[in-house]
């Protein structure tokens, strides 16, 4: 981090005057090292080998797990073996497949292990109903008589908390046997929204033919022309449209796939089986959304300020992603990232900090783009190895986000595998993103007020009023939209296009307030968006948000216990239930304090760029 900067050669990164470079090209420095999963492609092969063995053992102990604590903690810690293993192999062929997805042999292998994981859930498939046959108060003799089962308390004592909703074996097959046909609205929407739909041409300011595409409506809807953007805009919902009574019988039919399932499991609505699996109350969703609709003036001060300092009458959907400030470049470095992130994580201590430096200089991070290597970003861990992350960084400041968000995720499975066994070695969806937050957290805290030149202070401002707005407000709308149609349904109401579309609209309205103006095509967003799709999730963005915002401000205090706090937060896994995790953290995800926290800041912030605006 702080060592002196390599010289690169340019083609280790991509920029707009060079090709892409193989692999090969690559210096070792920069690419991870999976040699440190299995040392060779013949090691990953005898472990599959091995792992079909263990199954066969495990097979051994179907029906007999009642019989004796001696079978029932044998069978659980060859589960775990089989987990760990899995999960390493998985893990092996997933990170050479993504390292060069051109290459055959490495699809092969992720086309092995894909087979193997599901061989895998089928032999597990006995474990589930044989555990809660056993008569509560002789399994618990059993936990009690022997120490080495004492661990697995929390985990049984969670898969006897769902036993109301598991359902006698022949009616859970049949549900089993519906799954692939429940999946079909999400599937035929997948495969409309990202294979079938297509949208116009458009010319832009420079008299240039543009084909709008999903991949490009972002960049375009950034454009300084504000004709260029109507017309982009108009592409894309305009063919949406054509299409909206057929995504809402698309959206009405998963609906009420949701509300099928949910009553089969004798849940009182979706919205409850959606939440149940994580212990997490419904009041926590309902808290969510009133807390957000208290608390709507900041979202509104902003969109004033957008409007204001783009000198418009109407504050219309295609000027909400246009820059308020123009010409202010960022450009950073892979290694001067590495020197702003340690700077700005420094609030989280020395052991936070050398588990970065570790990770460095072994091998964790694969940094640059090459030929065939897969997009995006990611972090990959599984108990046994430590954690892997991808980038395709290209020297910008998204790029640096993206990485300390990135190291986040891998600290939390980094500290949790090395605390935890291997039956609390994940974590729930619900607090995932708390640990990668709260690094973006810290990150622009510290940037924001070491940056001088008011113009890149007043962007770094937007941006975080932006993320802000983006994973607090509107997935927040986002949510709130999908109770309601949720709500609709069960009540026994058709979801119809024109239905959705004022909805939509009424709650658009109410959220962006009186500087937003309305347009009869942003009524239809319902029809694009795949978050409807995955069943109440959407919530997680907010609770997750101000859960980090929470703990951040706190430890950028000063606070010594809160710091600690998290950090223990960071080792316990699934060790307890989510919202416990949480608190014992120093965050009561079932009041309304931490997402009133949220719009807190964000008011701070607009109230920061209404003082610079007046300078600029």
């Amino acid at each position: 981090m702080s060592a002196a900067k390599p010289v690169l050669d340019k083609t280790h990164y991509s920029n707009g005057n060079s090709a892409l470079p193989g692999r090969s090209k690559i210096s070792s420095k920069y690419k991870w090292k999976t040699d440190h999963i299995f040392r060779s492609d013949e090691d990953w092969e005898n472990a599959c080998g091995n792992l079909e063995k263990l199954l066969l053992k495990l097979e051994k102990f179907q029906g007999k797990l009642g019989e004796s604590a001696q079978n029932l903690l044998g069978c659980l810690r060859l589960r775990d073996q089989i987990d760990e293993l899995i999960g390493k192999l998985f893990l092996y062929a997933g990170l050479k497949n993504d390292q060069d997805t051109r290459n055959s042999k490495y699809q092969a292998f992720r086309d092995k292990a894909s087979t193997l994981l599901t061989r895998v859930k089928e032999i597990n498939s006995f474990f589930q109903p044989e555990i809660l046959s056993i008569p509560e108060k002789r399994l618990w003799s059993m936990v009690n008589d022997n120490p080495k089962l004492k661990i697995y308390r929390h985990y049984l004592e969670n898969r006897l908390r769902l036993k109301p909703h598991v359902l006698p074996r022949e009616q859970e097959r049949l549900l089993a046997l519906s799954g692939e046909i429940g999946e079909g609205p999400q599937h035929i929407f997948s495969m409309f929204n990202n294979a079938d739909i297509k949208f116009p041409t458009i010319i832009d300011e420079n008299n240039q033919k543009i084909e709008v595409t999903k991949g490009r409506f972002n960049r375009l809807m950034q454009s300084p022309d504000r004709k260029t953007r109507k017309e982009v805009y108009n592409a894309l919902y305009g063919t949406y449209k054509n299409w909206m009574n057929t995504l809402a019988a698309t959206l009405s039919t998963s609906v009420k796939k949701n509300i099928f399932y949910a009553r089969s499991r004798n849940y009182k609505t979706a919205l409850e089986a959606a939440l149940h699996p994580d212990n997490i109350p419904v009041g926590v969703y309902d808290n969510a959304i009133d807390s957000i609709n208290n608390n709507l003036s900041p979202l509104h001060r902003y969109m004033q300020l957008r409007k204001n300092m783009l000198g418009l009458r109407e504050l219309n959907p295609w000027d909400l992603f246009v820059p308020l400030i123009r010409d202010v470049k960022f450009d950073v470095p892979y290694m001067k990232s590495l020197e702003r992130i340690e700077e700005a994580l420094q609030p989280l201590g020395e052991e936070y900090l050398s588990v970065i430096k570790k990770g460095l200089k072994n091998g964790w991070i694969d940094v640059y783009e090459n030929q065939g290597k897969r997009s995006g970003a990611y972090s990959w861990s599984t108990h046994g190895a430590h954690p892997f992350i991808l980038l395709n960084y290209n020297n910008t400041l998204d790029d640096m986000f993206t990485l300390v968000h990135e190291l986040g995720h891998a600290l939390h499975s980094y500290f949790t595998h090395n605390a935890q066994p291997v039956i609390y070695s994940g974590y729930t969806t619900f607090v995932a993103e708390v640990a990668s937050t709260l690094n973006e957290a810290l990150l622009i805290d510290h940037l924001i007020k070491n940056t001088a030149d008011p113009r890149k202070k007043f962007y770094l401002l937007t941006e975080y009023v932006d993320q802000i707005r983006g994973t607090v407000y509107n997935q927040t709308l986002f949510a709130e939209f999908e109770k309601l149609i949720h709500r609709k349904a069960e009540a026994g109401e058709a979801l119809i296009a024109s239905d959705l579309n004022q909805w939509n609209r009424d709650l658009y309205t109410r959220y962006f307030g009186a500087a937003f103006t309305m347009d009869s095509l942003y009524e239809i967003n319902w029809c694009r968006l795949p978050h409807f799709y995955y069943d109440f999730y959407v919530y997680k963005y907010v609770t997750g948000f101000s859960a980090a915002v929470s703990i951040s401000r706190r430890i950028l205090s000063g606070d010594k216990e809160a710091r600690d706090a998290y950090l223990h937060f960071l080792t316990r896994g699934s060790s307890d239930y989510s919202t416990n995790l949480l608190k014992d953290a120093g965050v009561d995800i079932t009041s309304p304090e931490p997402i009133e926290e949220t719009t807190r800041l964000m008011e701070e912030l607009v109230n920061e760029m209404e003082i610079i605006s007046t300078t600029l």
